[in-house]
């Protein structure tokens, strides 16, 4: 425990929604939704318009579209929401070596070990300009907590949201967790909340007054002594800046059951395929093929399989997973599929191409993806990672057997950049704005296979305040270093004001050593 609050834990507001919300002018103010849009979705992120009618993230989209059904429900974009990531890691990591990034849209970060601040009132100056900072970068709001460990700079973020900041002094963590739920508390789920309401404890103060050796009767010897330890406003946990991967997967689930082997079969290779892409993405070869299946009857199986060695390769993969599903029994359905790969090396071994069905080629292109896909309209992070391999080339993408998913960007020859409203019956209603936009933009409605309609990449949220070769015409934007650059030359930036030595190599992970002033 510190005696100084130089934790800090950045948490992005709403931000998928709130992301939406700023590239899309007429939603701004509006309930958005966004997550799966067919009958077996979730909701990833819902803005707090929408939350204010009882939507919540994980909810049920049929559940959602119920208690909300005048909002906007957008299929995730993905692409923006890791390039506006990339500009707040950025940020992040110009104030210290030590970030800890836990999600695209959240991070712990150690205020010490960068130099910027050694007591409460140069970690509230850091976080209020890191706010200013994100948002001039951005566009979009955070919310900061600061505290002398993980644990409160997080409870911290929490009671800031939308877009403030807390700072819990050293030394006020026990009346502060006292009134609060037991939930609050790291490890602490549905389960074990209600297990300790049946217990008589509700409250975080309630744990304190129980006493360690109760709860370690009611929860076992480490997880009692660790909520024992929390209750009491303990946490020792250092910031890492880096953490090394367990696993590395890909799901779907299907908005109809599959009866089909062959679907079947073709769903588990294509999964195989992208769970390649991640792994490789990541930097990383597994031996641990597994596979999960849940069934009709939500039963779900997971089978694996153990290599001689590591691997990246796509038909070693795919192989494995079939074989696997070979031994799973699914007559009555499958709700959902999975492909993953785990006991993760930073290597391969050469000799497991023997292990697939036939020698191959060792640089054998990846087979191209299978045209049947999931009806699910979007993957989970990381899906549109680089290809395995140059594919053969493909004939022209014919226009009618696009799929117009709602909130994704296009581009009319005519009337320019806009984003997806809706589609069905042989059209898709576009509405024409850019984030930059004064107001709501004009909405057309066209035929699904309109020649001038194409995809588009998203527009950025914000202008670049700087462009090579002076701003003039035709100039590039600099991107995400160069806009996260523009906002460091500010004067009233904390990232500016740092040493130029302490700013070298301090990307997240980059584990400099830093030395006080």
């Amino acid at each position: 425990m510190r005696a100084a609050p130089t934790i800090l834990h950045l948490d992005m507001d709403a931000f998928f929604a709130a992301a939406e919300q700023a590239s899309k002018p007429s939603l701004r103010g509006k309930p958005v939704v966004v997550g799966g849009l067919g009958p077996r979705g979730v909701v990833s992120t819902a803005s707090y318009e929408a939350r204010r009618f009882g939507v919540r993230s994980a909810m049920p989209m049929a559940q959602a579209r119920r208690l909300c059904p005048n909002a906007a429900y957008l299929v995730p974009r993905f692409q923006l929401y890791r390039t506006i990531s990339e500009q707040v890691m950025e940020l992040l990591g110009r104030l210290s070596p030590l970030v800890e990034p836990l999600s695209l849209d959240e991070a712990f970060v150690d205020l010490e070990a960068g130099g910027v601040a050694f007591d409460s009132a140069g970690a509230r100056a850091a976080g209020e300009r890191l706010r200013r900072d994100i948002r001039a970068v951005t566009g979009l709001s955070g919310s900061v907590g600061l505290a002398g460990s993980k644990m409160l700079a997080k409870i911290a973020s929490e009671e800031a949201k939308p877009d403030g900041l807390v700072l819990i002094e050293p030394g006020t963590e026990r009346g502060l967790l006292a009134p609060m739920s037991v939930r609050i508390l790291p490890g602490v789920g549905p389960a074990t909340g209600e297990h300790l309401r049946r217990a008589g404890m509700t409250t975080v103060a309630d744990l304190v007054e129980a006493g360690e050796d109760e709860l370690v009767r009611l929860l076992g010897k480490s997880h009692g002594a660790s909520l024992h330890r929390m209750a009491t406003g303990y946490d020792d946990r250092p910031v890492v800046a880096e953490r090394d991967a367990k696993s590395v997967s890909v799901e779907d689930t299907f908005d109809v059951d599959l009866h089909d082997r062959l679907r079947i079969t073709m769903e588990v290779g294509r999964l195989a395929d992208r769970c390649v892409q991640r792994l490789r993405a990541s930097g990383h070869s597994g031996r641990t093929i597994v596979l999960k299946v849940r069934r009709y009857d939500f039963s779900t199986l997971t089978r694996s399989e153990t290599l001689r060695g590591p691997t990246d390769d796509p038909g070693v993969v795919r192989e494995a997973a079939a074989r696997l599903l070979e031994a799973v029994d699914t007559t009555g359905g499958v709700r959902l599929l999975g492909v993953g790969v785990s006991g993760l090396a930073d290597f391969t071994q050469e000799d497991l191409f023997a292990q697939a069905a036939g020698e191959r080629p060792a640089e054998e292109p990846a087979e191209p993806a299978e045209s049947v896909g999931p009806t699910r309209p979007a993957g989970p992070v990381g899906d549109e990672a680089a290809p395995v391999a140059e594919a053969e080339p493909q004939p022209p993408e014919d226009p009618a057997q696009r799929r117009w998913l709602a909130g994704h960007d296009v581009r009319h020859a005519e009337y320019g950049p806009g984003w997806v409203q809706g589609s069905g019956v042989g059209r898709v209603t576009v509405r024409f704005e850019t984030p930059t936009a004064k107001g709501p933009g004009r909405v057309r409605t066209f035929r699904v296979d309109d020649p001038g309609l194409e995809p588009a990449e998203p527009l950025p949220l914000v202008e670049p305040a700087d462009t090579e070769g002076g701003g003039g015409a035709g100039a590039e934007p600099k991107g995400v270093a160069g806009a996260v650059a523009a906002v460091v030359e500010d004067q009233d930036s904390p990232l500016a004001s740092r040493p130029k030595s302490r700013s070298e190599g301090g990307g997240p992970g980059s584990g400099a050593a830093m030395s006080r002033p």
